[in-house]
């Protein structure tokens, strides 16, 4: 996979790692923004996505963080999990949140299975 360095990128590149490092307040962008740059249409776009989504609002940034934490797990992408845990924990996660996040994420895996797998018919009223 090929990562576009800022030195290497276009000027239309450039101004989106620029908005991402005044807005995160980092020296250079991670890896994934490298990666989606080998189309700038698709990283400007993802990005103005996500600044939208992750601004604050009625869920608190943590909570926001930890919902895509749960979401990567639970999708199997090791580098958004990866990712959104040093998000989460920079917003606040504790271990002991952390720890009660991902107990929550096995039990909703085993649930879930179990629930599809006996073909549970959802109740009335629900």
């Amino acid at each position: 996979m090929a990562l576009i360095e800022y030195a290497d990128a276009s000027a239309e590149v450039r101004a989106v790692f620029d908005d991402i490092k005044a807005a995160r307040g980092v020296a250079d962008v991670n890896n994934f923004w490298k990666a989606l740059a080998v189309h700038p249409p698709t990283l400007k776009r993802t990005w103005e996505s996500l600044k939208q989504v992750m601004a604050p609002g009625a869920l608190d940034p943590l909570t926001k963080e930890m919902l895509y934490l749960a979401a990567s797990a639970t999708a199997g992408c090791a580098y958004c999990t990866a990712s959104h845990t040093a998000a989460a924990r920079a917003k606040g996660m504790t271990e002991a949140m952390h720890g009660e996040l991902l107990a929550v994420l096995g039990m909703a895996a085993e649930t879930n299975r179990l629930a599809e797998a006996l073909r549970v018919p959802i109740d009335p009223g629900l």
